[in-house]
């Protein structure tokens, strides 16, 4: 990314220099960042739209992570860029890029858990589950594989089960008699 300039995005994209800059008035640098912040979302929709009809936190907690670390897996851009510029790819993915990443991550995932939940608990499991699965993608264990549903579960397990006591059940819809 480094190597791209303003002309080679112009080339690329087919509009004009000028019509980039009234778009992304800081240049390349914030035309990046909102091409990181559209992938961000992208890739917490697939996560979002995985879940189903989940109502069970450790079934919930494991499709996330088993998702997000396939989805890590297979995006290729995100391969050829960690095989092309490993330094910048690894600061986005952890000192630069985590406090965001973190953020989108409670908005997107906060919701969908804090029904199962004391409060006070989704956003610090969230920093956790975060952190976990970028971590085990960058340097893969030969113990676990977080992208198996059976090794992922058993993974989370023991954490989980510490959770246990904050656990509340999903609200169910009261149907009123007439």
């Amino acid at each position: 990314m480094e190597k791209v300039t303003i002309d080679d995005i112009v080339a690329a994209s087919g509009v004009s220099r000028a019509t980039l800059y009234r778009l992304f008035p800081g240049g390349k640098d914030v035309l990046f960042d909102a091409l990181h912040a559209r992938e961000r979302a992208e890739f917490f929709d697939t996560l979002t739209a995985e879940i189903g009809d989940i109502s069970d936190l450790e079934d919930l907690v494991v499709r996330l992570v088993v998702t997000a670390t396939r989805e890590l897996r297979d995006d290729r851009h995100l391969a050829i860029m960690l095989a092309s510029e490993p330094g910048a790819v690894l600061s986005e993915l952890t000192v630069d890029g985590m406090p965001q990443i973190i953020r989108v991550a409670n908005d997107y995932l906060g919701p969908i858990l804090k029904p199962f939940l004391d409060p006070e608990f989704a956003e610090p499991l969230i920093d956790l589950l975060v952190r976990v699965t970028i971590s085990y993608f960058l340097a893969p264990s030969d113990h676990v594989d977080l992208g198996d549903d059976d090794s992922a579960r058993s993974f989370l397990r023991p954490g989980l089960s510490v959770l246990a006591a904050t656990v509340r059940q999903p609200a169910t819809r009261i149907v009123g008699t007439s």
